[in-house]
């Protein structure tokens, strides 16, 4: 069976939130000044959703190696006691490959390209692709949950994997 081909939409609020939310400070962001004026806060951009079985927020650092083109899409994972966000560190662009929470179906997967400054907040058990850097290695600061019980599956893709049509 030949490889499907995904074709990879743009980063929006509207297009990705069934899926979690977009981390963005732009006009569509509640923001306000504070600290005397000097900063602005784009505020509650993402919830952190952790708590699940005595589970804790972390944030980390994972730095990606751009898979080789056209990429591959062969396992999708997910997080079932946690919500998981990552924001680019890295002015490149980065692809996000998500599926809906449940069981896991081929036929609802989805590719979305993210542009520097735009992260992502996969809502709990949202089943998505680990970090798809693009052009180079490319550093995220991840925030998500560190505590008891398996908060990881992982499902390799049946039949041929898809393909991300740049």
């Amino acid at each position: 069976m030949p490889a499907r081909r995904l074709r990879p939409q743009t980063l929006t609020r509207e297009a990705f939130a069934p899926y979690g939310d977009v981390i963005v400070a732009d006009a569509g962001s509640e923001h306000f000044t504070i600290n005397y004026g000097q900063t602005e806060r784009y505020h509650q951009l993402a919830t952190v959703d952790v708590a699940e079985s005595d589970g804790a927020p972390i944030i980390s650092l994972f730095r990606s190696t751009p898979l080789a083109l056209p990429v591959a899409i062969r396992i999708m994972e997910r997080h079932p006691l946690g919500s998981q966000a990552f924001y680019p560190l890295s002015t490149r662009p980065y692809l996000v490959v998500v599926a809906p929470p449940g069981d896991f179906d081929a036929d609802k997967v989805e590719a979305f390209l993210a542009q520097p400054g735009q992260g992502v907040n996969y809502h709990k058990g949202v089943w998505h692709h680990y970090c798809l850097a693009l052009e180079d290695v490319s550093d995220f600061l991840v925030v998500d949950r560190k505590g008891p019980g398996n908060n990881c599956d992982e499902i390799e893709l049946p039949d041929a994997p898809w393909t991300i049509d740049l």
